[in-house]
This record gives structure tokens, C-alpha cells and sequence, in this order.
């Protein structure tokens, strides 16, 4: 099984998000065979009274992989080959641009980097269960791991639910969640977002809870993937900031993980590029031996276009956002 960022089912929990549509799109040559999943959106000003389009990685990680090279070629000759013939379907397909955020468990951000102009973004977080017989000492901080002892003493305890029947309780803490941190509207999904969420990957999602007094007072969403686990959502009632409950809630997966002998947890980065990010510093405290090269990746496939739907909005051309012709546009 590929990783769930590679999933077509995964980036259709993106397509009303993003206002467009889950792809996949391979090479299949005697060079090998490499794979690509995108969400396709339409681009809401006209060039010429024509449609045109860009592509973006669905919330996440992803980008296009090597399946496999074929004996007697190189690597170099793959993504040459790769390159021309996807310059070929962007050009039938009315494809300007495309953004990447490249999968930081795997090499294809170094793997394209020539193709899509990748750069080293930030780092990203995990606990490695594999290669220590107790992450917890290993990964976990001492004062982390002093905060956990003071919060099971005051009788939180976790559960963690592979394949869940319900996550009403989940959803619910993410909402208050979500709201008193003032989040982005992007990130308030809607109910049937975590329905899809079920239907598609219900073998594949973990559930994670901060119990105290027979009550959910934080909750976590995992995808379990191959030998990973994923941290995806998580939240805690305001109720019980007190508690810091967020620890136990890492705290249990990583047993639940090491019990059931997955091999990583992959926790994300922080909001920002910096190291002093408050997000990162928090997962930092669980990954002290454990950071991973996070890469984006640019690319323009119709520079001509690119530049007039640029000029039709007069924007910034030193300015870093990328497509420039959306940093005024809200789809």
C-alpha cells in the first residue's frame, strides 16, 4: 500500500476545499514509471475568453514519486522523461502553474528538484518508535516527560480506537478548538469532510483521547499508513486547559504505536518557517532526536499566461506567493 498522501481517495477529502478535482497522473515509459496526484483548479479570471488551470497539493504533503526505474536507465533519464511528457499534458490541459509540497518521509523533493526549483521550506516533527526500545525516553524532553507524570497523578488517562464507529466527540472538540484559537476559515472543515474521512479510510484512522472523570476532554486524529502514523487533527475542551492534556494524547499514541510496532510518528512542522515557531516548539518536545527536510516545489508550465494573468491583476512581481496571480483572489 503507498502512503495515504498518494491516495487519490485522499485528495478528494480536498476537492470542495480547494474548488477543484482530484488527479492522478503517471509515466509509464521504458525509462520507469512515476506517479502523481494533484487537486486540478480552475482559474477564475479568463485569458482571451479561455479556461485555464493550475495544480496544487492537497492539504498535506505529496508531489509526484518515483514507483520505479528500469533496469539500464538512470534516474536523470526518468525525470527527463517524466518532465517533457507532463509539459505535454499542462499544455493540452491548459495548465499554468503548479505548487508542491513535497512528502518529508520520502526523497522526491530532492528527487525533482530540478524540475520543480524545490527548496528546503522548514523541518518537520516526528517520535521514532522503530529505532529505540523507549521513544519515550529517547524522543520525549525531560520536562516533557516530568509534565506527563504531574497530569496521569491528577488522573488523566488515554484511550487510543483503531477504525472508530464514532468521532462526534472528536468533531466537536476540534470546533471549540478551532474557534478559540481564531483559526483560518480554511481550517474548519465541514461535517461531511470527516464523513468522507470515514468512508474512504476508516481501516486506516486512529483515534486518540485525554480521558478524565469518564469524560473526552482532547481528542486526535491519526492516518495509519504502512508503518507510520499520522498526526492529522487534534483539539482540547477549554474546559480543561489546566491539564494539559495535548501530552497524554502524544503520550498514548506513541504506546499504542510502539505496542502495535508502527515505526514513526509524523507530527508536521510548525505554522511558520521558524524554529521558534510556538507549534514547533511544542512538537519539538516529543522529536528531540528526530527532524525531517520539508520541501516546496514552483513550477511554471505556461510562462506566457502566467504573465498576462499576472498583469491582469497588477500585483507584486517581487512578492514570494505563489501563484502571484492568486495572492488577491480567495479561491
Amino acid at each position: 500500500m503507498e502512503d495515504i498522501y498518494f491516495n487519490l481517495n485522499y485528495g478528494k477529502l480536498y476537492e470542495k476545499i480547494e474548488n477543484g478535482v482530484a488527479c492522478i497522473w503517471e509515466y509509464k515509459g521504458e525509462e520507469g514509471h512515476i506517479k502523481h496526484m494533484f487537486i486540478k483548479r480552475a482559474i477564475p479570471q479568463l485569458v482571451y475568453g479561455t479556461r485555464y488551470y493550475d495544480l496544487i497539493t492537497p492539504y498535506g504533503y505529496g508531489g509526484p514519486y518515483i514507483v520505479s526505474i528500469s533496469t539500464g536507465y538512470s534516474k536523470e533519464m526518468l525525470l527527463n522523461a517524466f518532465e517533457n511528457s507532463f509539459q505535454k499534458y499542462c499544455e493540452e490541459e491548459n495548465i499554468v502553474s503548479e505548487f508542491i509540497r513535497f512528502y518529508p518521509l520520502s526523497s522526491n523533493g530532492v528527487d525533482f528538484q530540478r524540475i520543480y526549483n524545490s527548496i528546503l521550506n522548514r523541518y518537520t516533527l516526528g517520535t521514532n518508535l522503530k529505532d529505540y526500545e523507549d521513544p519515550i525516553q529517547m524522543e520525549f524532553s525531560k520536562s516533557c516527560r516530568k509534565t506527563i507524570r504531574q497530569i496521569i497523578k491528577k488522573g488523566v488517562t488515554y484511550r487510543a480506537t483503531r477504525s472508530p464507529q464514532d468521532i462526534s466527540k472528536f468533531i466537536e472538540i476540534y470546533y471549540l478548538n478551532m474557534e478559540r484559537k481564531c483559526a483560518d476559515t480554511y481550517y474548519f472543515f465541514e461535517k461531511d469532510y470527516f464523513e468522507k474521512i470515514m468512508q474512504y479510510f476508516s481501516e486506516n484512522v486512529l483515534l486518540a483521547e485525554a480521558i478524565y472523570c469518564n469524560k473526552t476532554i482532547a481528542a486526535g486524529l491519526y492516518f495509519l499508513s504502512n508503518n507510520v502514523i499520522h498526526a492529522h487533527l487534534s483539539g482540547t475542551d477549554t474546559e480543561y486547559l489546566d491539564l494539559s492534556p495535548a501530552y497524554i494524547l502524544k503520550y498514548g499514541t506513541v504506546l499504542w504505536g510502539k505496542e502495535n510496532q508502527f515505526d514513526f510518528i509524523h507530527y508536521g512542522g510548525g505554522t511558520t518557517c521558524s524554529k521558534e515557531d510556538p507549534l514547533f516548539t511544542f512538537k519539538k518536545k516529543f522529536s528531540q532526536n528526530t527532524e525531517l527536510p520539508f520541501y516546496i516545489g514552483k513550477k511554471i508550465w505556461n510562462k506566457n499566461i502566467y504573465e498576462v494573468l499576472c498583469k491582469d491583476i497588477n500585483v507584486d512581481e517581487n512578492s514570494d506567493f505563489f501563484p502571484l496571480y492568486r495572492k488577491n483572489s480567495k479561491t
